[in-house]
C-alpha cells in the first residue's frame, strides 16, 4: 500500500457493481484472495481512518472485517475471489463484501453466541456484535454481507 492507502494495480476490481454506492458517494473497492488478507486489513484500516474512524473503534472494525473476508475466501466458492466496497454514508462506514458462492443463512445468521468451547464459528456473531447493522444477501449473483459502522 502506498501512503495515500491506494493498493498497486493488480488490486483494482471491475466488476458488476459500480464504483458509486448506493447512497451516491465514491466507493473504494479491493478484490482479494485469501493471500491477500493482510492486503485487505491495511486497506480497509486506512479508509476507515479517512472516513473518520477512531482509534478505538479501528481494532473492532478490523476483528469484524477480517472474520467476514476469511469466510469469503475459504468458503465463499470454488474460485476463492472475493470483492471489499467501502463508502461512507453520513457518519457511518458501511463495508461490503462479496463472493460468488451462494448458502442459506437462515432467518438470522450470527445471532447465536458460540459454545464455551467452540473453535469455529465464531465470525459472523463477532461481525454482528460489533458493528452497528449487519445484513445478509444471497442468491445467483453470490452472497453479500453488508456491515455498518460508527465513525
Amino acid at each position: 500500500m502506498n501512503e495515500d492507502g491506494v493498493r498497486p494495480a493488480r488490486f483494482t476490481a471491475s466488476g458488476a457493481r459500480s464504483r458509486i454506492s448506493p447512497a451516491g458517494t465514491a466507493v473504494a473497492e479491493l478484490a482479494f484472495c485469501l493471500p491477500d488478507l493482510p492486503d485487505v486489513r491495511d486497506f480497509a484500516a486506512a479508509q476507515a481512518v479517512r472516513s473518520g474512524m477512531s482509534q478505538d473503534g479501528l481494532a473492532d472494525f478490523l476483528v469484524a472485517l477480517n472474520e467476514v473476508a476469511t469466510n469469503a475466501v475459504t468458503h465463499g466458492h470454488t474460485s476463492a475471489k472475493a470483492m471489499l466496497r467501502m463508502w461512507t454514508v453520513g457518519r457511518t462506514l458501511v463495508v461490503e463484501i462479496h463472493d460468488e458462492g451462494q448458502w442459506d443463512p437462515g432467518p438470522s445468521p450470527g445471532e447465536t453466541p458460540p459454545g464455551p468451547h467452540a473453535t469455529s464459528g465464531m465470525g459472523l456473531w463477532v461481525a454482528r456484535m460489533v458493528s452497528s447493522d449487519i445484513k445478509f444477501e444471497t442468491g445467483a449473483a453470490g452472497t453479500f454481507i453488508t456491515m455498518s459502522f460508527k465513525v
